[in-house]
């Protein structure tokens, strides 16, 4: 059964948002994920004078724009760069100047199945983009103000939404912690999932929650990504730039990778040579539930196959996005419920790109809000 929404529901304007005015009725709304859609919400509610309180299973915030860190220096384990095209965007961007540097996509190169060079891409028609010194960095300078707000609360995993029992009406969340602690907040009234469209139709099968609100998310289609993170230090040495190839990113049509990015080519990164590689949607779907190890020897096999470089990785680890690349979208920027108080957003509403998912938590915010 749906908790009664006997209060009104004071709606501020999209203006009233881009103008940091503040909500008629501020509301505590718990917002799931601290990914960028998650924390493109957040920050929009905060501007309209609402208090969101922010739930992220891992240490910190970031998504599929975390940055992986390692004693060469870091992997942008999963969104390799973004491109702005709307407006939007490029406002918020700009409350962050000198953060995010064009990275030069001219040497990208198209390989085939053999790992030969099939073309080298056109010039970019538009600039591609990173945040420094990791993509990651984008997400956390704008998560800063929630976290020293004490509105964002790392390592806690929303394992349980339901109905408050001492305050009809508004929501709880139950958390699972590091050692397994178990909490339960109260008093939230609105919740939004910033989760991957999966994580979301599960929380949302709970008893008492609205099935209005999980409707068309068994239709999304979201590839896994299985991603390699190499480093070879022993590039850097007089004489001796690079190990691997001239290029510096590439798309393959090898059976096994579909993308490899030479992170230490990215403005504002370490100069010891590191390669993100990231196989193909088909490739890791298939090798899912594979063990690390054996995942890591084989793209490692592949990558040497592709770039000839045939020298050891001093460091090598694997990392699985389980959702990863977008297939099928939902077909909207987001999803929400205002008579129970239930939204959902992420890049999956509209496509896999960075700018998507800011997107869709931004318009899932202004219709709250």
């Amino acid at each position: 059964m749906t908790p009664s929404r006997s209060r009104s529901r004071a709606r501020g304007t999209a203006a009233q948002v881009a103008a940091g005015g503040a909500a008629d009725a501020p509301r505590r709304i718990a917002v799931v994920g601290a990914g960028m859609a998650g924390i493109a919400c957040a920050r929009t509610l905060a501007q309209a004078g609402h208090h969101p309180v922010v739930f992220e299973r891992s240490d910190r915030p970031g998504g599929r724009m975390s940055t992986v860190d390692s004693p060469f220096g870091g992997f942008d384990a999963g969104a390799q760069y973004f491109t702005v095209r709307d407006a939007r965007f490029a406002r918020a961007l700009e409350t962050v100047p000198g953060l995010c540097r064009p990275w030069s996509a001219s040497s990208v190169r198209v390989l085939d199945a053999a790992g030969r060079q099939a073309a080298a891409a056109p010039p970019p028609r538009e600039p591609h983009w990173v945040a420094t010194p990791g993509m990651q960095s984008l997400v956390a300078t704008w998560a800063e103000p929630l976290a020293r707000a004490g509105r964002l609360l790392p390592g806690l995993q929303v394992d349980r939404i339901g109905a408050d029992p001492l305050q009809p009406g508004r929501w709880q969340l139950h958390t699972l912690g590091a050692g397994g602690a178990r909490q339960v907040h109260a008093g939230f009234d609105a919740v939004l999932l910033a989760l991957p469209a999966s994580r979301a139709r599960a929380l949302l099968e709970g008893p008492g929650l609205p099935a209005a609100s999980a409707e068309g998310l068994e239709n999304v289609e979201v590839a896994p990504c299985w991603t390699l993170m190499l480093a070879y230090p022993h590039a850097v040495q007089p004489g001796l730039t690079t190990l691997g190839p001239q290029w510096n990113a590439a798309r393959s049509t090898h059976h096994r990778i579909a993308w490899m990015a030479r992170e230490s080519s990215k403005p504002g990164r370490a100069a010891v040579e590191r390669w993100t590689v990231q196989a193909s949607p088909a490739w890791s779907q298939e090798h899912l539930d594979d063990a690390p190890d054996r995942v890591q020897a084989k793209l490692l096999r592949a990558f040497a196959e592709v770039t000839g470089l045939r020298a050891a990785p001093v460091h090598a680890d694997v990392l699985c996005w389980r959702d990863a690349q977008t297939l099928r979208p939902l077909g909207r920027s987001h999803v929400w419920d205002g008579a129970a108080g239930i939204g959902l957003a992420g890049d999956w509403c509209l496509g896999h790109r960075v700018e998507d998912a800011f997107i869709s938590g931004l318009e899932l915010a202004l219709a709250v809000a």
